[in-house]
């Protein structure tokens, strides 16, 4: 079994020097003396942190799928869009994969991601084990990653300098509703240490076991 030595060892995930962050307190963080890359922060009300910005977060996705994202308006046509509509406009043009992905992206798996935070931290927040939590855990940071929340952001507005001169662009409330979720989903990964969240899921871990 490792030793809580061994739980506070880091890598330096760029020139793989090794840290011990034990000796961390609240607010403090570790950088590599030797690159400068971040290693690790500690934050007591991490979890609560977690939580409030998943729930925030996911309040705002569903307002984003509930009213209009975009309307177009050019020689008196007028054509609205919603944000769960830019992915059937994809598969209604003949692009069914392309529209799974799209609404993979920006859709499912990051509100996938908020449902597992939520989850997770509201569980270890009340200081609770279950043995569903590692491999829930261990899914939640691969899909991270895949959760392109703010590559699609970027490219709305892109779309939106291009689209400015051949119509008139209404932004909606679903577009705002969208953009803070792209905030909060930043923030609640952003208050998400690795190290420490491992580290307090073996400590549950054991505690379970040992009553």
């Amino acid at each position: 079994m490792p030793s809580e030595n061994d739980a506070n060892l880091v890598a330096c995930p760029s020139c793989d020097l090794l840290y011990n962050v034990g000796g961390l307190r609240d607010g403090e963080r570790a950088d590599c003396a030797r690159c400068g890359d971040f290693l690790t922060r500690v934050r007591n009300d991490s979890l609560e942190r977690v939580q409030v910005f998943s729930v925030t977060g996911l309040v705002c996705l569903a307002i984003a799928c509930s009213f209009p994202f975009l309307s177009f308006k050019s020689k008196g046509l007028e054509s609205v869009m919603t944000l769960p509509q830019t992915a059937g406009g994809i598969w209604d043009a003949g692009m069914p994969e392309i529209a799974l992905v799209v609404a993979s992206f920006m859709l499912i798996i990051p509100a996938g991601v908020m449902v597992l935070l939520l989850a997770l931290s509201s569980c270890m927040a009340q200081a609770r084990y279950f043995q569903w939590m590692k491999p829930l855990s261990r899914l939640l940071f691969r899909l991270q990653s895949w959760a392109m929340v703010d590559v699609f952001v970027i490219g709305v507005l892109v779309s939106l300098t291009k689209i400015a001169g051949m119509a008139t662009v209404v932004i909606g409330i679903s577009f705002w509703g969208y953009g803070a979720f792209a905030v909060f989903f930043v923030l609640a990964m952003s208050s998400l240490d690795t190290l420490q969240y491992w580290n307090q899921l073996e400590r549950l871990h054991e505690a379970s076991n040992a009553r």
